[in-house]
């Protein structure tokens, strides 16, 4: 079973996103924090919730396992849950384990609260690619999930696409596409490309062909002209493209089936959806442009609400549309997977909290765990540099989280000279959000406010969705 949660801890609201009541900056301004409303003991909601009798749904599938996130018009979690998929593996069915999943953290809801909820969005990883029949809703082939590469497409892709375009990768959802297409020789005629958070939202409210201009990016949707391009729509392969609408759009009301079932009311809408990544910063609370956010978990992303749009395939930077503002992004290699491959957690933590985050640290690493980077140097051959080595192990943890904080700090310089807005403030998600001491070091090596994000569940950022939908 799911760990399920009824939260005590007060949780407040932040999100700026297109339309919908409850959602404007305006209306963010008036956002206060509140008290969880709590169950009674004999498992019935109190007065006061019944009074307002409104929830919002949203599920997070990510690389190995599902959360939901349940709250409500001011952004209070009454529920949270979590599955993992199993035993993953190359031979695994990963279609029918994310069917699974959906339908246990629905079992998981309490079923209390699931006639008040009003809406439902999902994320799910970005350029994750489905063939689907169109007549039946069933897989044509498995799934191309987000990390598998297509190289045998990226000649023709790159032929067709203008250079440096988000497409141009064996990883993007038109390499997937191609790749299948000319492997394929029957099946094609009924064949439909979704994502996988489309997939799983079409259980929910049966309308096959939906997707949202977040998940479509890579499959080279133009969210600023808010259609498919001319080089795109020319290919013999385009009727497979999905109608694609904004994020937290309603499609259809939930299915008779789902409803009865899980006992949802029956206004409860089913909204478009968005990638993992973009419902992270959505759950984040980062508003305006300069605002960023920084993941430290494997790796170090970024991403920077920016005025302006910015691509470059080079870095493997690419912008998504919120709104009338860009979301531009970036990965660099290094971060928590090379730490682990010198100390463990407890380590980590001993460590940290002797360093001095006030004082610079006068060695200079390159931290990567392997050879390669990609971004802010995009070099494939590039070697880690983590010697000279002090004797002191403090002093070397302060010089690799101090490297680190130098390359993001390089990171955002890079995004400016390609066109983004200049970073003003950085929330922080991911495990390294935790160690306060690399908060302060980069903190001071950035030279701009380093926060600690309140909500980093991408879940949550669904969840906002599924609210902005309800209030279209």
């Amino acid at each position: 079973m799911a760990a399920l949660m009824l939260l005590s801890a007060p949780h407040s609201f932040a999100l700026s996103v297109h339309g919908g009541c409850g959602l404007s900056r305006k209306f963010l301004s008036r956002i206060k924090r509140h008290t969880v409303v709590k169950m009674s003991s004999k498992g019935s909601l109190d007065e006061e919730f019944q009074g307002r009798k409104r929830l919002y749904l949203g599920i997070d599938f990510g690389t190995s396992g599902a959360r939901y996130a349940l709250i409500d018009k001011q952004g209070i979690v009454h529920s949270e849950g979590k599955r993992t998929y199993g035993q993953t593996n190359v031979a695994m069915n990963w279609a029918s384990s994310w069917k699974e999943t959906l339908l246990s953290l629905l079992e998981d809801l309490p079923p209390t609260l699931c006639p008040y909820i009003a809406s439902i969005s999902i994320d799910g990883t970005s350029a994750t690619t489905m063939i689907i029949d169109s007549t039946t809703g069933e897989p044509l082939c498995k799934p191309f999930l987000y990390n598998e590469s297509c190289p045998d497409a990226l000649p023709f892709v790159t032929s067709i696409a203008p250079e440096n375009h988000t497409v141009c990768a064996g990883s993007s959802t038109l390499s997937k596409l191609v790749s299948w297409w000319n492997s394929h020789n029957s099946d094609k005629g009924n064949a439909i490309l979704m994502h996988q958070s489309d997939w799983l939202l079409w259980l929910l409210h049966g309308k096959l062909g939906v997707s949202d201009y977040n998940n479509a990016l890579k499959v080279g949707y133009d969210p600023e002209t808010e259609s498919y391009p001319s080089w795109l729509v020319s290919q013999p392969f385009s009727y497979l493209l999905p109608t694609v609408k904004p994020p937290g759009t309603p499609i259809e009301s939930i299915k008779e089936d789902m409803r009865k079932q899980f006992g949802f009311p029956k206004d409860c809408v089913v909204c478009t959806g968005t990638t993992d990544s973009i419902a992270a910063f959505l759950a984040a609370g980062a508003t305006l442009p300069g605002k960023a956010v920084t993941s430290l978990g494997s790796t170090l992303a970024i991403k920077l609400l920016s005025t302006y749009r910015i691509e470059d395939s080079r870095f493997g930077v690419y912008s998504h549309r919120l709104d009338d503002k860009w979301l531009v992004g970036g990965a660099s290699n290094t971060g928590g997977a090379v730490l682990r491959q010198i100390f463990t957690d407890d380590q980590l933590e001993l460590l940290s909290q002797q360093i001095n985050p006030l004082v610079a640290s006068t060695l200079d690493y390159y931290p990567l765990p392997a050879n390669g980077e990609r971004f802010p140097i995009a070099d494939p051959n590039m070697q880690p540099r983590l010697h000279p080595r002090p004797e002191n192990d403090v002093h070397y943890l302060h010089g690799i989280l101090e490297s680190i904080a130098r390359i993001e700090a390089k990171a955002f310089g890079l995004l400016k000279e390609l066109g983004a807005t200049e970073v003003e403030e950085v929330y922080t998600a991911g495990g390294g959000a935790k160690n306060e001491a690399w908060r302060k070091i980069r903190e001071r090596v950035l030279g701009i406010p380093v926060r600690r994000a309140e909500h980093t569940e991408a879940a949550y950022g669904a969840a906002l969705l599924a609210l902005k939908g309800a209030c279209q």
